[in-house]
């Protein structure tokens, strides 16, 4: 998984939004592994004739803008080079030449390359700086540098590089070559690139690009030079592409034998439910009332802000500055975690029970709500289990039901208790920091976070303090697949399409309105249900976005609650967390009555209207200690990740 890091600065640093690497384990064609390229490398990068052309016409306003662009191009023109292989400068004459793992990249002289760089190299200095000179004069030193000595053509290379034995076949093949190669000839090592830093975050990220860049050609770029076989001799040096590693290896085999790939069958038309599910009034339908006796949180204890973002922006992002992601999002910055999702969720778990005074042999049912989840069996429910001491208990499952995932749980929670009679544990949590690679707008959107309810049985002549529920599920197959994890055509990542997302929760949200206008007041007095909410607490999904939908759906910003600012979306946990927010923060102080909606991944959506008393809510003394924050990753191969232009712009 592509996790945070924390540099020797304190600055969050995510390897994977730097070094592309792709997870070649998902691919079985050449048009899955062009599709992927042409999203992540040739979409935004312009062609050095593209270069030449804004140069020429004065397109370029800054010094930054054209570094950027040679960054771009740069990281295009290596897009098979760094993806699948790894380049070794090797002796001609100790070159293996039968071997069908050890390749030669045939190349074709670059058109009118002379020109473009003395037009950059023109240029550059004729421009204003964006924001320090000094640091941008330096960065563009590096680029080019590399830009500068660049001899091959990079529209024509294809992605399976011949073998030697095919390159020495191929009359007139050209193929790099150096004289001498210097086997020490200085790189950045990673964590040279991790530490990399700047007070400008564009400029941050744009000097991790040139560290990279420059480490793609660990010779002395002046002397390199294109050469046929013929030209060769046994002292020359040649650059032999080797695959990358063992995923590599196989899709190479998998393309050697022509694997079929499997399609999915096309979704059927989706059809409205022959009659409309009703909302749940628990009152009136279940014998055995439902008391919240506790609610815990755990936030991350890593910020990230947008600065962070804008800092580990990646080769494949379009541009944004952290004004923007705020913007477009209502987001100032998300909060990741140091600990695991089962920490966060034992961790929240432990504290609801100590608040609610509960001992583990009570329970009589333990739900976790995750999406995020990578564990399997045992489920993160029975982990929980044995990890708090539960000998048996009625039931202990997962519910994955994303960003519904606490009406969901407190659905099925209110369910068990008219069966065990006991109280319910249900934990919602989420782990994103580690799920997301380098897709933009999941990076921009999700955080890390856990929270926990106990849900006991009202005493007898109680009313209870959930009034309604509801949940709902599914919609056109568009919407259902509006955010996936794992998604092969994202490198494996979370990816969120933002039209979907927004027409799912904007049709949700306008049928839980109808609903509770439709209703009457839960009191008695006059008016509807919608009347008697006090404060609304939605899913944190994307705060402009949920704005806007509120707005169509008649209600008012003052109605309703928010702390996505600071913790981003954590999906599931993200209503409880922000219940748990407003208590802290002030905004609760008595008993309130709260309309809890929750809407998104698979097409899922649900609500419930509860009473709340702040005393039941256990204000958290601190996050997660900084202490156990994650040690720098391994240093990973020199390849990439994926992200789409398509996801640009998180909802709408």
């Amino acid at each position: 998984m592509n996790a945070f890091v924390l540099n020797r600065h304190g600055r969050m640093v995510f390897p994977s939004n730097i070094i592309p690497e792709l997870d070649f384990s998902t691919m079985e064609t050449l048009e899955q592994l062009d599709s992927v390229i042409r999203r992540d490398f040739e979409t935004k990068a312009p062609s050095g004739t593209d270069i030449l052309d804004k140069v020429r016409t004065g397109g370029y306003e800054s010094r930054y803008a054209l570094m950027r662009d040679l960054a771009l191009n740069l990281f295009w023109a290596n897009r098979f080079a760094m993806t699948l292989y790894d380049k070794r400068p090797t002796r001609w004459a100790d070159l293996p030449k039968n071997r069908s793992d050890v390749f030669l990249p045939v190349l074709e002289p670059w058109e009118e390359g002379e020109t473009k760089i003395a037009a950059v190299q023109e240029a550059y200095p004729t421009l204003p700086a964006q924001w320090d000179g000094a640091v941008e004069d330096r960065i563009f030193d590096v680029l080019f540098d590399v830009f500068g000595n660049r001899r091959n053509h990079a529209t024509t290379l294809p992605a399976i590089k011949p073998t030697v034995s095919e390159f020495l076949d191929t009359p007139g093949a050209l193929t790099f070559r150096l004289r001498d190669y210097d086997p020490d000839y200085p790189v950045y090592d990673y964590t040279d690139i991790l530490d990399a830093s700047e007070d400008v975050p564009e400029l941050e990220a744009l000097h991790r690009w040139a560290m990279v860049l420059h480490n793609q050609y660990p010779w002395d770029r002046s002397k390199m030079e294109l050469a046929e076989a013929s030209q060769l001799s046994d002292d020359d040096y040649v650059v032999a592409f080797h695959p990358r590693d063992k995923e590599v290896r196989a899709f190479l085999r998998r393309l050697s034998i022509g694997a079929a790939v499997r399609q999915a069958a096309p979704p059927r038309e989706s059809q409205q439910p022959i009659r409309p599910y009703p909302e749940i009034d628990v009152r009136r339908q279940f014998s055995v009332l439902p008391k919240l006796e506790a609610l815990a949180a755990v936030h991350g204890d890593q910020v990230c802000s947008n600065d962070d973002l804008i800092r580990n922006t990646a080769y494949n992002w379009s541009p944004m500055g952290a004004a923007e992601i705020q913007e477009k999002t209502g987001i100032e910055q998300r909060r990741y975690s140091s600990l695991t999702l089962e920490e966060l969720a034992l961790r929240a778990a432990e504290a609801a029970l100590e608040k609610s005074g509960r001992q583990p042999e009570e329970i009589g049912a333990l739900l976790v709500a995750t999406c995020t989840s990578s564990r399997l069996i045992p489920s993160a429910a029975t982990y929980l289990c044995g990890q708090l001491g539960i000998y048996q208990t009625h039931a202990a499952y997962d519910i994955i039901a994303a960003c519904a995932g606490m009406p969901y749980g407190l659905a099925e929670a209110t369910r068990i208790l008219q069966e065990v009679q006991r109280p319910v544990l249900v934990v919602c949590v989420e782990k994103f920091s580690d799920k997301i690679g380098n897709v933009r707008t999941s990076r921009m959107i999700f955080g890390d976070g856990a929270a926990a309810m106990v849900l006991g049985v009202a005493p007898d002549g109680e009313r209870g303090d959930v009034d309604y529920m509801q949940t709902y599920a599914s919609g056109p197959a568009t919407e259902v697949n509006s955010i996936l994890w794992p998604n092969p055509e994202f490198d494996n990542n979370i990816t969120v399409f933002g039209p979907h997302v927004k027409a799912l929760a904007g049709r949700y949200l306008s049928q839980m309105i109808e609903e509770l206008r439709a209703l009457p007041h839960p009191d008695g007095g006059e008016g509807t249900l919608l009347d008697s909410i006090d404060l609304i607490v939605p899913h944190q999904a994307n705060k402009t976005m949920v704005l806007q939908l509120a707005e169509r759906a008649g209600l008012t910003p003052d109605q309703l609650y928010f702390n996505i600012e600071k913790v981003g979306n954590t999906s599931s946990a993200s209503i409880p967390l922000a219940i748990h927010d407003a208590v802290r923060d002030g905004v609760i102080t008595g008993p309130v009555r709260i309309f809890a909606p929750g809407f998104g991944a698979g097409a899922v959506a649900g609500y419930a209207v509860l009473r709340l008393d702040p005393a039941v809510v256990a204000i958290e003394s601190a996050s997660a200690p900084a202490a156990e924050a994650p040690e720098p990753a391994p240093q990973p191969p020199a390849a990439g990740a994926p992200a789409s232009e398509d996801m640009q712009v998180a909802f709408g």
